[in-house]
Protein backbone atom coordinates (compact mmCIF):
# COMPACT_ATOMS: atom_id res chain seq x y z
CA UNK A 1 0.00 0.00 0.00
CA UNK A 2 1.40 3.39 -0.97
CA UNK A 3 1.57 6.33 1.39
CA UNK A 4 -1.46 8.28 0.09
CA UNK A 5 -3.82 5.25 0.08
CA UNK A 6 -2.63 4.51 3.62
CA UNK A 7 -3.86 7.91 4.80
CA UNK A 8 -7.12 7.46 2.92
CA UNK A 9 -7.71 4.18 4.77
CA UNK A 10 -6.79 5.35 8.27
CA UNK A 11 -7.13 9.17 8.16
CA UNK A 12 -9.86 10.25 5.78
CA UNK A 13 -9.50 13.91 6.78
CA UNK A 14 -5.71 14.10 6.42
CA UNK A 15 -3.05 14.01 3.75
CA UNK A 16 0.43 12.57 4.05
CA UNK A 17 3.00 15.16 5.22
CA UNK A 18 5.28 16.47 2.47
CA UNK A 19 8.26 15.65 4.69
CA UNK A 20 7.63 11.95 4.01
CA UNK A 21 8.70 12.44 0.40
CA UNK A 22 7.26 10.99 -2.77
CA UNK A 23 4.31 8.64 -2.63
CA UNK A 24 6.02 6.23 -5.03
CA UNK A 25 8.88 5.70 -2.55
CA UNK A 26 6.53 4.01 -0.09
CA UNK A 27 5.27 0.43 -0.15
CA UNK A 28 3.48 -0.36 3.11
CA UNK A 29 2.71 -3.96 4.02
CA UNK A 30 -0.20 -3.83 6.44
CA UNK A 31 0.67 -7.37 7.61
CA UNK A 32 4.45 -7.63 7.22
CA UNK A 33 5.97 -11.06 7.62
CA UNK A 34 9.62 -11.98 7.21
CA UNK A 35 10.72 -14.99 5.19
CA UNK A 36 12.99 -17.54 6.88
CA UNK A 37 16.01 -18.07 4.60
CA UNK A 38 15.84 -21.84 5.15
CA UNK A 39 12.15 -22.05 5.96
CA UNK A 40 9.12 -23.67 4.36
CA UNK A 41 8.11 -20.67 2.23
CA UNK A 42 11.59 -20.49 0.70
CA UNK A 43 11.34 -24.18 -0.18
CA UNK A 44 7.90 -23.63 -1.74
CA UNK A 45 9.16 -20.67 -3.79
CA UNK A 46 12.12 -22.75 -4.97
CA UNK A 47 10.16 -25.87 -5.83
CA UNK A 48 7.51 -23.91 -7.77
CA UNK A 49 10.21 -22.03 -9.75
CA UNK A 50 8.82 -18.68 -8.58
CA UNK A 51 12.09 -17.58 -6.99
CA UNK A 52 13.67 -16.19 -10.21
CA UNK A 53 10.89 -13.58 -10.31
CA UNK A 54 11.82 -12.24 -6.86
CA UNK A 55 14.71 -10.30 -5.37
CA UNK A 56 15.34 -10.45 -1.64
CA UNK A 57 17.45 -8.50 0.80
CA UNK A 58 18.43 -9.62 4.27
CA UNK A 59 16.95 -8.53 7.58
CA UNK A 60 19.94 -7.29 9.55
CA UNK A 61 19.22 -8.63 13.02
CA UNK A 62 17.01 -10.67 15.33
CA UNK A 63 16.40 -9.32 18.83
CA UNK A 64 14.63 -10.43 21.97
CA UNK A 65 13.30 -8.44 24.93
CA UNK A 66 14.47 -9.48 28.36
CA UNK A 67 14.41 -7.82 31.78
CA UNK A 68 13.37 -4.43 30.47
CA UNK A 69 15.80 -4.12 27.57
CA UNK A 70 16.53 -5.72 24.22
CA UNK A 71 19.45 -7.92 23.21
CA UNK A 72 20.55 -9.37 19.90
CA UNK A 73 19.95 -13.07 19.42
CA UNK A 74 23.50 -14.32 18.69
CA UNK A 75 24.08 -15.23 15.05
CA UNK A 76 27.75 -16.22 15.36
CA UNK A 77 29.95 -17.80 18.01
CA UNK A 78 31.65 -14.43 18.56
CA UNK A 79 28.31 -12.76 19.22
CA UNK A 80 27.33 -15.55 21.61
CA UNK A 81 30.49 -14.93 23.67
CA UNK A 82 29.68 -11.20 23.92
CA UNK A 83 25.92 -11.58 24.38
CA UNK A 84 24.33 -9.88 27.38
CA UNK A 85 21.60 -12.52 27.41
CA UNK A 86 23.70 -15.00 29.42
CA UNK A 87 26.49 -15.28 31.92
CA UNK A 88 29.71 -17.18 31.20
CA UNK A 89 28.58 -20.54 32.61
CA UNK A 90 25.19 -20.31 30.90
CA UNK A 91 26.94 -19.66 27.58
CA UNK A 92 28.85 -22.91 28.04
CA UNK A 93 25.64 -24.79 28.77
CA UNK A 94 23.96 -23.28 25.71
CA UNK A 95 27.00 -24.21 23.60
CA UNK A 96 26.58 -27.83 24.74
CA UNK A 97 22.88 -27.67 23.83
CA UNK A 98 23.64 -26.40 20.31
CA UNK A 99 26.37 -29.01 19.88
CA UNK A 100 23.81 -31.68 20.78
CA UNK A 101 21.45 -30.32 18.09
CA UNK A 102 24.25 -30.14 15.51
CA UNK A 103 25.55 -33.64 16.22
CA UNK A 104 22.15 -35.34 16.55
CA UNK A 105 21.60 -38.16 14.07
CA UNK A 106 18.41 -40.16 14.19
CA UNK A 107 20.09 -43.48 13.42
CA UNK A 108 23.12 -42.98 15.71
CA UNK A 109 22.00 -43.63 19.28
CA UNK A 110 25.25 -42.33 20.75
CA UNK A 111 24.29 -38.81 19.59
CA UNK A 112 20.99 -38.85 21.47
CA UNK A 113 22.57 -38.35 24.92
CA UNK A 114 19.86 -40.50 26.48
CA UNK A 115 17.02 -38.38 25.08
CA UNK A 116 14.04 -39.56 23.05
CA UNK A 117 12.72 -36.54 21.15
CA UNK A 118 9.33 -38.20 20.69
CA UNK A 119 8.91 -38.93 24.39
CA UNK A 120 10.96 -36.41 26.34
CA UNK A 121 9.34 -32.98 26.66
CA UNK A 122 11.20 -29.78 25.86
CA UNK A 123 11.22 -29.03 29.58
CA UNK A 124 13.17 -32.24 30.12
CA UNK A 125 15.61 -31.32 27.34
CA UNK A 126 16.19 -27.88 28.84
CA UNK A 127 16.72 -29.53 32.23
CA UNK A 128 19.19 -32.00 30.72
CA UNK A 129 21.44 -29.10 29.68
CA UNK A 130 20.71 -26.95 32.73
CA UNK A 131 19.41 -23.99 30.73
CA UNK A 132 18.06 -21.07 32.75
CA UNK A 133 14.51 -19.69 32.29
CA UNK A 134 15.78 -16.59 30.45
CA UNK A 135 17.73 -18.72 28.00
CA UNK A 136 14.72 -20.96 27.47
CA UNK A 137 12.75 -17.81 26.66
CA UNK A 138 14.87 -16.66 23.77
CA UNK A 139 15.51 -20.20 22.47
CA UNK A 140 11.80 -21.09 22.48
CA UNK A 141 10.39 -17.79 21.27
CA UNK A 142 13.11 -16.04 19.24
CA UNK A 143 14.59 -19.19 17.66
CA UNK A 144 11.92 -21.92 17.68
CA UNK A 145 9.35 -19.13 17.14
CA UNK A 146 6.69 -20.52 19.45
CA UNK A 147 4.02 -17.92 20.24
CA UNK A 148 3.51 -19.06 23.84
CA UNK A 149 4.90 -21.57 26.36
CA UNK A 150 2.55 -24.45 25.62
CA UNK A 151 5.37 -26.17 23.71
CA UNK A 152 7.51 -26.90 26.78
CA UNK A 153 5.35 -29.82 27.92
CA UNK A 154 5.11 -31.38 24.46
CA UNK A 155 7.57 -33.83 22.85
CA UNK A 156 10.79 -32.03 21.98
CA UNK A 157 11.16 -33.10 18.35
CA UNK A 158 9.28 -30.24 16.69
CA UNK A 159 11.06 -27.63 18.80
CA UNK A 160 14.47 -29.13 17.99
CA UNK A 161 13.56 -29.15 14.28
CA UNK A 162 12.51 -25.49 14.49
CA UNK A 163 15.77 -24.51 16.19
CA UNK A 164 17.72 -26.46 13.57
CA UNK A 165 15.96 -24.57 10.77
CA UNK A 166 16.67 -21.27 12.51
CA UNK A 167 20.38 -22.08 12.92
CA UNK A 168 20.69 -23.23 9.29
CA UNK A 169 18.96 -20.04 8.12
CA UNK A 170 21.34 -17.87 10.16
CA UNK A 171 24.36 -19.81 8.92
CA UNK A 172 23.40 -19.07 5.33
CA UNK A 173 24.10 -15.32 5.54
CA UNK A 174 25.39 -14.64 9.04
CA UNK A 175 23.29 -11.68 10.23
CA UNK A 176 19.83 -13.07 10.86
CA UNK A 177 17.70 -15.93 9.52
CA UNK A 178 15.28 -13.58 7.75
CA UNK A 179 14.99 -12.13 4.26
CA UNK A 180 12.42 -9.78 2.70
CA UNK A 181 11.38 -9.02 -0.90
CA UNK A 182 12.55 -5.69 -2.31
CA UNK A 183 9.49 -3.41 -2.68
CA UNK A 184 7.57 -5.45 -0.09
CA UNK A 185 5.38 -8.52 0.07
CA UNK A 186 3.28 -7.38 -2.89
CA UNK A 187 6.06 -8.88 -5.00
CA UNK A 188 5.06 -12.41 -3.91
CA UNK A 189 1.64 -12.50 -5.63
CA UNK A 190 3.14 -10.70 -8.64
CA UNK A 191 5.77 -13.42 -8.94
CA UNK A 192 3.14 -16.16 -8.78
CA UNK A 193 1.06 -14.25 -11.35
CA UNK A 194 4.00 -14.23 -13.76
CA UNK A 195 4.58 -17.95 -13.27
CA UNK A 196 0.86 -18.61 -13.70
CA UNK A 197 0.86 -16.69 -17.00
CA UNK A 198 3.70 -18.91 -18.25
CA UNK A 199 1.39 -21.89 -17.70
CA UNK A 200 -1.64 -20.27 -19.33
CA UNK A 201 -3.23 -18.70 -16.25
CA UNK A 202 -5.32 -15.52 -16.49
CA UNK A 203 -5.36 -12.74 -13.91
CA UNK A 204 -8.22 -10.26 -13.65
CA UNK A 205 -6.84 -7.30 -11.72
CA UNK A 206 -8.85 -4.72 -9.79
CA UNK A 207 -12.11 -6.60 -10.31
CA UNK A 208 -14.84 -6.71 -7.64
CA UNK A 209 -15.90 -10.10 -6.29
CA UNK A 210 -19.70 -10.21 -6.09
CA UNK A 211 -20.06 -13.83 -5.00
CA UNK A 212 -19.46 -17.48 -5.77
CA UNK A 213 -21.61 -19.25 -8.38
CA UNK A 214 -22.81 -22.78 -7.53
CA UNK A 215 -24.37 -25.55 -9.60
CA UNK A 216 -27.54 -27.46 -8.65
CA UNK A 217 -25.50 -29.87 -6.52
CA UNK A 218 -24.11 -27.01 -4.43
CA UNK A 219 -20.60 -27.17 -5.87
CA UNK A 220 -18.76 -23.98 -6.80
CA UNK A 221 -18.38 -23.43 -10.55
CA UNK A 222 -17.13 -19.86 -10.72
CA UNK A 223 -16.86 -16.34 -9.31
CA UNK A 224 -19.21 -13.51 -10.26
CA UNK A 225 -17.86 -10.03 -10.96
CA UNK A 226 -20.53 -7.62 -12.17
CA UNK A 227 -22.20 -9.22 -15.18
CA UNK A 228 -19.27 -11.58 -15.80
CA UNK A 229 -18.55 -15.02 -14.35
CA UNK A 230 -15.02 -16.42 -14.21
CA UNK A 231 -15.53 -20.18 -14.34
CA UNK A 232 -13.39 -22.51 -12.24
CA UNK A 233 -13.68 -26.05 -10.79
CA UNK A 234 -12.47 -24.90 -7.37
CA UNK A 235 -12.38 -21.57 -5.54
CA UNK A 236 -9.57 -20.59 -3.16
CA UNK A 237 -9.67 -17.45 -1.03
CA UNK A 238 -9.18 -15.84 2.34
CA UNK A 239 -11.98 -15.39 4.91
CA UNK A 240 -12.86 -11.81 3.85
CA UNK A 241 -14.64 -13.17 0.75
CA UNK A 242 -16.76 -15.77 2.53
CA UNK A 243 -18.58 -14.28 5.51
CA UNK A 244 -21.11 -17.14 5.56
CA UNK A 245 -18.46 -19.87 5.49
CA UNK A 246 -16.13 -18.77 8.30
CA UNK A 247 -16.26 -18.25 12.04
CA UNK A 248 -14.39 -16.03 14.45
CA UNK A 249 -11.83 -17.86 16.54
CA UNK A 250 -12.41 -15.57 19.49
CA UNK A 251 -9.02 -13.93 19.03
CA UNK A 252 -8.25 -10.47 17.69
CA UNK A 253 -4.97 -8.98 16.49
CA UNK A 254 -3.73 -5.45 16.98
CA UNK A 255 -1.25 -4.17 14.40
CA UNK A 256 0.29 -0.77 14.94
CA UNK A 257 2.10 0.66 11.92
CA UNK A 258 4.63 3.27 13.00
CA UNK A 259 6.72 5.65 10.89
CA UNK A 260 10.05 6.67 12.44
CA UNK A 261 12.89 8.95 11.36
CA UNK A 262 15.54 6.99 13.23
CA UNK A 263 16.69 3.38 13.72
CA UNK A 264 15.53 1.51 16.82
CA UNK A 265 17.60 2.54 19.86
CA UNK A 266 20.21 0.05 21.13
CA UNK A 267 20.36 -1.93 17.88
CA UNK A 268 23.65 -0.59 16.43
CA UNK A 269 21.68 1.55 13.95
CA UNK A 270 20.55 -1.50 11.98
CA UNK A 271 18.37 -0.80 8.95
CA UNK A 272 16.01 -3.70 9.74
CA UNK A 273 15.29 -6.25 12.43
CA UNK A 274 12.79 -8.51 14.11
CA UNK A 275 12.16 -8.02 17.82
CA UNK A 276 10.20 -10.55 19.85
CA UNK A 277 8.90 -9.76 23.34
CA UNK A 278 8.23 -13.17 24.96
CA UNK A 279 4.85 -13.31 26.67
CA UNK A 280 6.11 -14.01 30.18
CA UNK A 281 8.37 -10.94 30.09
CA UNK A 282 5.23 -8.80 30.33
CA UNK A 283 3.08 -11.35 32.19
CA UNK A 284 1.04 -12.02 29.04
CA UNK A 285 -0.28 -15.13 27.30
CA UNK A 286 1.00 -14.19 23.82
CA UNK A 287 4.23 -12.78 22.42
CA UNK A 288 4.51 -9.28 20.96
CA UNK A 289 6.26 -8.94 17.59
CA UNK A 290 8.00 -5.92 16.09
CA UNK A 291 9.08 -5.91 12.43
CA UNK A 292 11.33 -3.03 11.31
CA UNK A 293 12.11 -2.10 7.69
CA UNK A 294 13.78 0.85 5.95
CA UNK A 295 14.65 2.33 2.58
CA UNK A 296 17.16 -0.50 2.13
CA UNK A 297 14.13 -2.66 1.30
CA UNK A 298 12.64 0.00 -1.02
CA UNK A 299 9.53 0.34 1.14
CA UNK A 300 9.96 3.96 2.35
CA UNK A 301 11.86 7.19 1.73
CA UNK A 302 15.50 7.54 2.74
CA UNK A 303 15.92 8.42 6.39
CA UNK A 304 12.56 6.85 7.29
CA UNK A 305 11.81 3.55 8.99
CA UNK A 306 8.64 1.47 9.22
CA UNK A 307 7.99 -0.49 12.41
CA UNK A 308 4.93 -2.70 12.80
CA UNK A 309 3.95 -3.99 16.23
CA UNK A 310 1.55 -6.93 16.43
CA UNK A 311 0.10 -9.26 19.03
CA UNK A 312 -3.04 -11.15 20.05
CA UNK A 313 -5.31 -8.87 22.08
CA UNK A 314 -5.89 -10.00 25.67
CA UNK A 315 -7.67 -7.01 27.30
CA UNK A 316 -10.13 -4.20 26.54
CA UNK A 317 -7.23 -1.77 26.04
CA UNK A 318 -5.17 -3.13 23.13
CA UNK A 319 -2.81 -0.15 22.78
CA UNK A 320 -1.90 -0.35 26.44
CA UNK A 321 -0.84 -3.95 25.82
CA UNK A 322 1.83 -2.82 23.35
CA UNK A 323 3.01 0.20 25.37
CA UNK A 324 6.30 -1.56 26.15
CA UNK A 325 6.95 -1.99 22.42
CA UNK A 326 6.13 1.68 21.75
CA UNK A 327 8.69 2.63 24.39
CA UNK A 328 11.40 0.55 22.69
CA UNK A 329 10.81 2.29 19.35
CA UNK A 330 11.50 5.78 20.62
CA UNK A 331 9.74 8.86 19.13
CA UNK A 332 7.20 8.12 16.40
CA UNK A 333 6.30 10.46 13.54
CA UNK A 334 3.07 8.64 12.72
CA UNK A 335 1.06 5.76 14.12
CA UNK A 336 -1.78 3.89 12.42
CA UNK A 337 -3.62 1.25 14.45
CA UNK A 338 -5.64 -1.59 12.99
CA UNK A 339 -7.57 -4.20 14.97
CA UNK A 340 -8.82 -7.32 13.21
CA UNK A 341 -10.69 -10.48 14.13
CA UNK A 342 -9.14 -13.85 13.26
CA UNK A 343 -11.31 -16.20 11.20
CA UNK A 344 -11.13 -19.85 10.22
CA UNK A 345 -13.23 -21.86 7.72
CA UNK A 346 -16.30 -23.75 8.92
CA UNK A 347 -15.53 -26.75 6.68
CA UNK A 348 -12.63 -28.23 4.77
CA UNK A 349 -14.09 -27.23 1.39
CA UNK A 350 -14.29 -30.70 -0.13
CA UNK A 351 -18.10 -30.65 -0.32
CA UNK A 352 -18.64 -27.33 -2.14
CA UNK A 353 -15.10 -26.96 -3.59
CA UNK A 354 -14.60 -23.63 -1.83
CA UNK A 355 -11.27 -23.76 0.00
CA UNK A 356 -10.69 -21.02 2.53
CA UNK A 357 -7.50 -20.11 4.38
CA UNK A 358 -7.25 -18.86 7.95
CA UNK A 359 -6.70 -15.20 8.77
CA UNK A 360 -3.10 -14.06 9.21
CA UNK A 361 -1.94 -14.34 12.81
CA UNK A 362 0.12 -11.85 14.81
CA UNK A 363 3.55 -13.35 14.08
CA UNK A 364 6.11 -11.37 12.07
CA UNK A 365 7.29 -14.38 10.07
CA UNK A 366 5.73 -16.81 7.55
CA UNK A 367 6.30 -20.11 9.37
CA UNK A 368 2.74 -20.42 10.75
CA UNK A 369 1.28 -19.17 7.46
CA UNK A 370 3.04 -21.88 5.45
CA UNK A 371 1.46 -24.45 7.76
CA UNK A 372 -1.90 -23.12 6.56
CA UNK A 373 -0.75 -23.23 2.93
CA UNK A 374 0.22 -26.89 3.32
CA UNK A 375 -3.15 -27.60 4.95
CA UNK A 376 -4.91 -25.97 1.98
CA UNK A 377 -2.88 -28.09 -0.43
CA UNK A 378 -3.85 -31.26 1.44
CA UNK A 379 -7.53 -30.33 1.41
CA UNK A 380 -7.52 -29.46 -2.29
CA UNK A 381 -5.44 -32.35 -3.66
CA UNK A 382 -6.02 -35.00 -1.02
CA UNK A 383 -2.29 -35.53 -0.57
CA UNK A 384 0.36 -33.71 1.48
CA UNK A 385 2.68 -31.16 -0.09
CA UNK A 386 6.04 -32.86 -0.35
CA UNK A 387 8.96 -30.45 -0.51
CA UNK A 388 12.17 -31.71 -2.03
CA UNK A 389 15.02 -32.16 0.39
CA UNK A 390 17.82 -29.69 -0.09
CA UNK A 391 15.57 -27.11 -1.78
CA UNK A 392 17.24 -23.78 -1.17
CA UNK A 393 16.94 -20.29 -2.49
CA UNK A 394 19.35 -18.70 -4.89
CA UNK A 395 21.77 -16.04 -3.66
CA UNK A 396 21.09 -12.47 -4.72
CA UNK A 397 23.63 -9.75 -5.28
CA UNK A 398 22.05 -7.78 -2.48
CA UNK A 399 23.19 -10.34 0.06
Amino acid sequence: MLQEPLYKQFRLDQKAPEAFGRDRDWNFDLIPKFVMAGGELTKILTQTDVLPYLEFTQISGSYVYRDGKIAKVPSTQAEAVKSSLMGLFEKRRLKSFFEFIGDYKEDVVSTHQGLDLDKNTMTEVYHKFGLEPGTRDFVGHAMALWTNDDYIEKPARETIERITMYLHSVARYGKSPYIYPLYGLGELPQAFARMSAVHGGTYMLNKPVDGVVYDDAGKAVGVKSGEEVAKAPIIIGDPTYFADKVRKTGQRVIRSLCILNHPIPDTDNLDSLQLIIPQNQLKRKNDIYVAVLSSSHLVCSKGQYIAIISTIIETDDPEAEIAAAYKLLGPREETFVNIADIYEPLSDGTTDQVFISKSFDATSHFETTTDDVKDLYLRITGKPLELKKGATRRDSSDE
